[in-house]
């Protein structure tokens, strides 16, 4: 049985989408009630506008980025994480709101992209199969399961395979 306070994927996305549109809808109240209602609808709408040119402008860096990653036969790994997390703040950037648009700002900028892919690095065990073997990167506990196969033969075609309608 799972600890009290363990708590699992499921329940923390249901909080995550319970507490977003709350913290959202305080933020446009208490924003709305010092500035006015137009200012802020303005503010939203210009957020979404320059959030989109410097989502396009840090995507294009990040593109050149794989594209170098590639060009090097290096690792796109992390290349490719910053690539994900722009599109995630382009998401939360056209998402009205000033706690989304503060988080789609943060991850625009690299140092903070860099320090939420170290922190999801640290978090996240890789393996990667070769040739049907199964190698655990450093730090695993390297177990090795073995087991049989046969290698099956696809039958010959006799005519359509009934999934077309030729």
């Amino acid at each position: 049985m799972p600890a009290p306070c363990d708590i699992g994927w499921n329940m923390w996305l249901f909080l995550l989408f319970l507490a977003v549109p709350l913290i959202e809808i305080a933020l446009f109240i208490q924003i709305g009630g010092w500035i006015g209602l137009w200012p802020t609808l303005a503010i939203v709408v210009l957020t979404a506008v320059a959030g989109t040119a410097l989502v396009r402008s840090q995507g294009l860096q990040v593109l050149n980025e794989v594209r170098g990653s590639f060009d090097r036969l290096s690792d796109p790994t992390e290349p490719l994480a910053h690539g994900a997390m722009v599109l995630f703040s382009g998401a939360l950037l056209l998402t009205p709101g000033f706690f989304t648009d503060a988080v789609g700002f943060a991850l625009l900028f690299p140092p903070v992209r860099s320090a939420v892919y170290r922190y999801v690095r640290a978090r996240v065990r890789v393996e990667t199969v070769t040739y049907g073997e199964r190698r655990a990167h450093p730090g695993s506990s390297g177990q090795t399961i073995d087991g049989t196969y046969e290698e099956v033969s696809p039958s010959p075609r006799q005519g359509p395979s009934g999934w077309t309608r030729d």
